[in-house]
């Protein structure tokens, strides 16, 4: 392959006209010419007030949708696609964001809502793989130019979310879940045989630093672009003064064919220097704390055992983030979250060490690989392990449990042991919902999705979202899947079909 190359620009505001300047200077640059079925993937995990700097910003993706049109070599569809935070309706999240605004601005855009449409099995050959196969939105396994457009992140499970990171967004909930774990990694790294990008423009002109949902805001006033993923990943990391080689989803895809992640195998070009933007990135805050030190000073006293792992001493991709980033949320919905909240005690994982509750302290036991034998409060309490091998999960048999569901299950859950001390809640993971409606039940907390302010909305792109996906099911869509498209050129060849590989079935 050529040398990658990797494009850092100065830009501080959120023009549209610079921004679509500067990203068609940087498509000219790397002489990028899109063409057939265009579709940019953008990260908008969460929006509007309360998450303002969790998502790519409407301004970056309409200078980025204008600037391919002016490069324009025959495209057939110019396309937005995303799959927000689960349980949270798409629509719902686009519209926090302005996106429906901005696509009238650009017109002639399309936007998929990935939950909303059929689900592409995808065959992995690769050695090492967690699965035999991913699914993803059929807009990008029939992508011929695929555009990744994510925001310069921090993020509590894997350090950074940048450009490889943003492929969690490629899958529904059904599946997004499944290995999302102490393998969360070693996933996204598998994401990758996927579909690479054609071409990488990321927002870094208000970084995110800490969190993921509700990140700090940085000022950065950076634009970066490439045209490989993994070179992407390890300039993006340099700047912030991180070893690529330490973040695992990031090392393992370049070990795997993916791309360079040492710098002098990268050509950097642009108005900005390494060095100049490692000055700005100074004391940018990386993802990454441990779940007993993030509530050392809080009600909560968290414990985190092994996960069920030979290689991993801490779920890094599961459970103990999820827990931090729903205490995030709730504090943005609640000031007096901190000070509501009741001594309680969680734990995740395998542990064996001593659980300080008193008596009338709640203890709470969170995921399948949760694993306890002692006394609490002088009481002998054990805990089994329910956890099943990912090798026994089928993702055919995945389900789509929205936040509705969720809310009466964590309801009843609590209801029912809500005179008991020690509480069992399960799941692979349990996901930041699950954790918020936790928390809510057993600190008395306002609950978010019954915030009035934010509730008219939700219900009814709610509904928008299963009205039409019904609707399309009863005209005879199915789920499917595809032999090779473009995006085939852009992988490894050890994951290609070997030769005399079976034809693809359809699956309903």
């Amino acid at each position: 392959m050529t040398t990658p190359k990797v494009i850092i620009r100065a830009c501080r505001d959120y023009d549209v006209q610079k921004i679509r300047r500067i990203v068609r200077e940087g498509l000219e640059e790397l002489d990028l010419r899109p063409k057939g079925r265009a579709l940019v993937k953008p990260n908008v995990v969460a929006s509007g007030d309360l998450f303002p700097h969790a998502y790519t910003r409407p301004e970056f993706v309409e200078g980025v949708l204008h600037a391919l049109k002016d490069r324009d070599d025959g495209m057939t569809e110019l396309a937005v696609g995303e799959r927000c935070g689960i349980t949270v309706p798409t629509r719902y999240s686009f519209k926090g964001a302005n996106y429906y605004e901005m696509f009238d601005r650009v017109r002639g855009v399309k936007a998929y809502h990935f939950e909303e449409v059929p689900q592409v099995e995808i065959p992995l050959y690769h050695p090492g793989r967690l699965r035999n196969s991913f699914f993803t939105p059929e807009p990008v396994a029939k992508a011929d130019f695929f555009v990744n457009c994510p925001k310069f992140k921090a993020h509590p499970w894997t350090t950074v979310t940048f450009s490889m990171k943003n492929y969690i967004g490629i899958q529904d909930d059904r599946h997004r879940l499944i290995d999302h774990d102490h393998q969360l990694n070693a996933k996204v790294s598998d994401l990758q045989y996927i579909t690479q990008p054609r071409f990488i423009a990321i927002d870094g002109i208000i970084a995110g630093e800490g969190r993921m949902l509700t990140p700090t805001p940085f000022d950065l006033g950076l634009i970066i672009m490439g045209n490989n993923q993994a070179a992407f990943d390890a300039v993006c990391c340099h700047i912030i003064g991180l070893d690529p080689k330490d973040v695992e989803h990031i090392a393992l895809a370049s070990e795997r064919g993916f791309g360079p992640i040492d710098l002098d195998r990268i050509e950097l070009s642009g108005d900005v220097t390494l060095e100049e933007a490692q000055s700005r990135a100074e004391g940018f805050r990386k993802g990454l704390i441990r779940v007993e030190d993030y509530f050392a000073d809080t009600a909560i006293r968290a414990y985190g055992g092994r996960p069920p792992s030979e290689t991993h001493a801490y779920c890094w991709g599961g459970c103990p983030g999820a827990l931090e980033e729903a205490i995030e949320l709730l504090r943005v919905f609640d000031k007096r979250t901190d000070e509501k909240m009741p001594p309680l005690h969680i734990v995740f994982g395998n542990y064996d060490g001593v659980i300080d509750a008193k008596p009338d302290e709640k203890v709470v036991f969170i995921g399948d690989c949760a694993e306890f034998n002692g006394n609490i409060a002088d009481r002998p309490v054990q805990i089994r392990s329910q956890y099943v091998d990912r090798s026994q999960k089928n993702p055919l048999e995945a389900k789509n449990d929205d936040i509705f569901k969720k809310m009466a299950s964590v309801g009843a859950n609590m209801w029912k042991n809500r005179n008991e001390q020690v509480i069992r809640l399960g799941g692979c993971p349990v996901s930041v919902a699950e954790q918020v409606l936790t928390l809510v039940h057993l600190g008395g907390l306002d609950n978010p999705y019954f915030d009035p302010n934010l509730s008219v909305d939700f219900t009814s792109c709610y509904l928008s979202s299963k009205t039409r996906t019904a609707l399309k099911r009863l005209a005879g869509q199915r789920y499917h899947q595809t032999g090779p498209t473009e995006r085939g050129r852009s992988r490894p060849e050890q994951n290609l079909p070997p030769a005399g590989a079976a034809t693809p079935l359809e699956i309903s």
